[in-house]
């Protein structure tokens, strides 16, 4: 039998009152606390103080001695436009070059010959341990030690190629060297690490197919430690373009002695300075870009299911040896 409802009573009261007065009435006889919406002070604060600073800073610029209109002239001067050229080709011969020789300094690293696991940990800690600028002036003045640079059979009187060291040794190719070699040393840790963050058991699987070391290495090894080495390798990219300013010691024409050659002429220090500041942030900015793209490539690629094309393709022929379905990653 139903039990009958008391009379003038709403079945939706008690669900508002242990609801506890969502529309912000009582709820079980006590008044709900007042909503206080909390004020960032110390935002307010912070941002207003940058504001003044900034404005601070423009206008302290502004009233200095400094001939703002002629820094358009100097973006486009001949002599900058030549420092620029010679910073990028310097930046990108070097880079390319540490690259190639950082990768088989960190293959040497991780080999099972202990003689070259010794040479490569040698080349890291003496070129990681030297300053750039010292190994661009030792590279230059390398005359002192050897005046000659003679190719031939040793402990013999024949000799193939016989030239005067300072022929050889130009302002590029000493900053080339100081350069090249400093990053090299890097590049071979950043390599290093790269390789050993694949998974040992893709590596086992192309042993278990037949495949040889290079045949590893250049298919699924390096094509998912290149995720790993590329950011790193990015920012040395970065670093190298400004690093070439060091090659200025030596005469080497890039940015920074284009705008002192200029500046020594004219004595606007500060224009040109500030033109070849506008050109190095290009350059960084076009270089930075061109990174993000380099990374969302790779990472697209190695988020596909199954990982890599190469490391896919490997486990579908471990698969099929062994007549069973591949294994892949789900996507989540």
């Amino acid at each position: 039998m139903a039990t009958a409802r008391p009379t003038g009573t709403d079945p939706g009261d008690t669900t508002r009152a242990s609801s506890g007065g969502r529309d912000g009435g009582p709820a079980g006889g006590r008044e709900l606390l007042p909503q206080v919406r909390l004020k960032h002070w110390g935002r307010w604060v912070s941002a207003v103080v940058i504001v003044v600073l900034l404005v601070a800073l423009v206008y302290g610029a502004s009233q200095g001695d400094i001939s703002y209109r002629d820094i358009p002239y100097y973006l486009v001067s001949p002599i900058i436009l030549q420092g620029l050229v010679g910073t990028i080709v310097l930046a990108v011969v070097a880079q390319v070059s540490a690259v190639i020789i950082g990768v088989a300094i960190a293959l040497m690293r991780i080999s099972k010959n202990p003689v070259a696991q010794a040479f490569a940990a040698g080349y890291t800690w003496l070129f990681r341990g030297l300053p750039v600028l010292l190994q661009i002036l030792l590279w230059y003045n390398l005359a002192l030690i050897f005046p000659r640079l003679q190719v031939g059979v040793p402990f013999t009187d024949v000799v193939f190629v016989d030239v005067s060291t300072n022929a050889v040794m130009t302002t590029f190719v000493a900053a080339f060297l100081g350069l090249a070699l400093n990053e090299s040393a890097y590049m071979a840790e950043i390599v290093r690490a790269g390789l050993k963050s694949v998974d040992r058991g893709q590596i086992e699987a192309a042993q278990s197919i037949g495949q040889t070391p290079m045949q590893r290495m250049a298919r699924i090894v390096l094509p998912q430690a290149m995720r790993i080495i590329i950011p790193p390798t990015g920012n040395d990219f970065i670093n190298m373009l400004k690093g070439t300013a060091m090659a200025s010691v030596i005469g080497y024409l890039e940015l920074i002695k284009a705008a002192n050659n200029i500046a020594s002429f004219n004595l606007q220090v500060m224009e040109t300075l500030i033109a070849a500041a506008v050109w190095y942030m290009v350059i960084v900015s076009v270089a930075s870009v061109g990174q993000f793209y380099l990374e969302r490539s790779f990472d697209r690629q190695d988020r596909r299911p199954g990982g890599p094309p190469n490391a896919r393709a490997l486990r579908r022929k471990v698969a099929a040896d062994l007549g069973r379905a591949p294994l892949v990653r789900s996507t989540p």
